[in-house]
């Protein structure tokens, strides 16, 4: 029984060793993807900022100026493209809308953001679109890759609508998970004027007072690295209305702040990474780790009966491979044969 026992345990030590790559190397690229309809808000603040307003074009500081983000997954949409292109994607659209301390509207900016459901790189199939202007988004935005590395990406920009390096900035642990910093400056910039102001503002009533949008940000994120999502973010946000044509004039400050994800936000964001994080790690690290031990376990385990079967074997003589009954059953006495004058 032991030489049959050890070729099952090697056949499932062999079972155990081809599983582990295999869930490593082939499930998990495929498994590992953003569902298409996924909903998300997040809500950032900025305390004691200042903002500009509109009725007057001038400066005020203010207790509180909250921006919300929301992302909702069009699904439907999502299908369409995979049966025409053959490739699982994620279609976004998102809002960027910022209040006033009383809850009023400062401005709203929609997206349309496509992008590869496993590497978070942009797909370009049409219905790309900031504000309602269509753009060609480049680079990240929103989610780093699975499994981030230690270097700079190409980060997408939603005011100045371009991709710039985000800087990789070393390891740190926030609230209790081991994180990627990144941080990205952009450079003060002319922008477009969202088409959704306060008081019925325009971009053509901005441009005929004879002004013109500037914009520059200091961006900080705190990334987890097997999941790619941001467990926290900040901006150091400044933007300007700057006279067309008279560089002499001051500048009128239209915000100004540190915009900071809100706490409660914050634990919301860690709790779901966690989450997310556990399953793609027992496809990374605990399953296929298991199965490698398992396997060795099993390889040892038959490589001891398979060595006690052959010293059996060799206890009992080459006699064994063709005795009798007694011998089998144990008995050392060796059968009479008739010609000694035994007994049939």
């Amino acid at each position: 029984m032991r030489r049959p026992a050890s070729l099952v345990l090697l056949a499932l030590a062999v079972f155990c060793a081809a599983l582990a790559p295999l869930l490593r190397y082939y499930a998990y690229p495929r498994l590992a993807k953003v569902p298409p309809g996924q909903y998300m808000a997040t809500v950032l603040e900025a305390r004691d900022a200042t903002l500009i307003d509109y009725a007057t074009l001038q400066p005020r500081q203010v207790a509180k100026v909250s921006m919300v983000q929301t992302v909702k997954g069009d699904a439907r949409q999502a299908r369409k493209i995979k049966d025409a292109t053959g490739r699982d994607v994620v279609v976004w659209d998102t809002l960027t809308y910022v209040a006033g301390p009383d809850g009023a509207m400062v401005s709203r900016i929609p997206e349309r953001y496509v992008f590869d459901a496993h590497s978070q790189q942009p797909v370009h199939t049409g219905g790309e679109q900031i504000d309602g202007t269509p753009v060609r988004h480049e680079g990240i935005e929103y989610k780093w890759p699975f499994q981030v590395r230690k270097h700079d990406y190409q980060y997408f920009d939603l005011m100045t609508r371009t991709a710039a390096p985000i800087h990789y900035g070393g390891t740190r642990t926030f609230h209790g998970l081991r994180v990627y910093y990144f941080e990205q400056t952009v450079p003060w910039t002319r922008v477009p004027v969202p088409r959704t102001l306060p008081l019925g503002v325009t971009p053509e009533t901005v441009r005929q007072l004879g002004l013109e949008r500037w914009y520059t940000t200091k961006r900080m994120f705190w990334v987890d690295p097997t999941t790619g999502s941001p467990v926290n973010g900040e901006e150091l946000h400044r933007e300007e209305m700057r006279w067309t044509g008279h560089p002499e004039k001051k500048p009128i400050t239209a915000f100004a702040g540190d915009v900071r994800m809100r706490p409660d936000y914050v634990d919301s964001v860690v709790h779901l990474v966690k989450t997310q994080r556990q399953l793609l790690l027992l496809l990374t690290d605990y399953v296929p780790g298991g199965c490698t031990g398992l396997g060795a376990a099993l390889l040892a385990l038959a490589l001891v009966l398979d060595g006690r079967a052959r010293r059996d074997r060799c206890a009992f003589g080459p006699g064994v491979a063709q005795d009798g009954e007694n011998t089998r059953m144990g008995d050392p006495r060796p059968r009479a044969s008739l010609s000694e004058g035994g007994s049939p």
